[in-house]
């Protein structure tokens, strides 16, 4: 089984780098009819979905996930929401990620 993301062209290729499958989408319609091709296909555990195409991915395909464990559905945060000024700023949102995954905190 792999792990996939489905998310916006500008963040798909760090997502790649990584080694992830990568599907992408324009908008919400079409990452809504993506999602529902890759839970067709049956070959994903997980599969994290960017909230900047579905904010609720689950909620977005209930009907495809009903008497499914698989896919485990994942809502990721995506670097183009912290830079466009919906969400937190791009300098919490990076802030964010250093103290994640360092376990400590650095001025920028």
């Amino acid at each position: 089984m792999k792990i996939g993301v489905l998310t916006d062209a500008e963040s798909a290729a760090g997502y790649r780098l990584a080694g992830l499958h990568v599907a992408v989408a324009a908008d919400e319609a079409e990452a809504r009819e993506v999602l529902v091709r890759m839970i067709q296909e049956s070959t994903y555990a997980m599969i994290a979905v960017s909230v900047a195409l579905l904010p609720d991915p689950y909620q977005g395909v209930k009907r495809e996930m009903r008497g499914r464990d698989l896919p485990v559905l994942l809502p990721a945060p995506s670097p183009a929401d912290a830079l466009s000024g919906k969400g937190e700023d791009a300098r919490a949102f990076v802030r964010h990620l250093i103290a994640a995954t360092m376990g400590h905190e650095i001025k920028l």
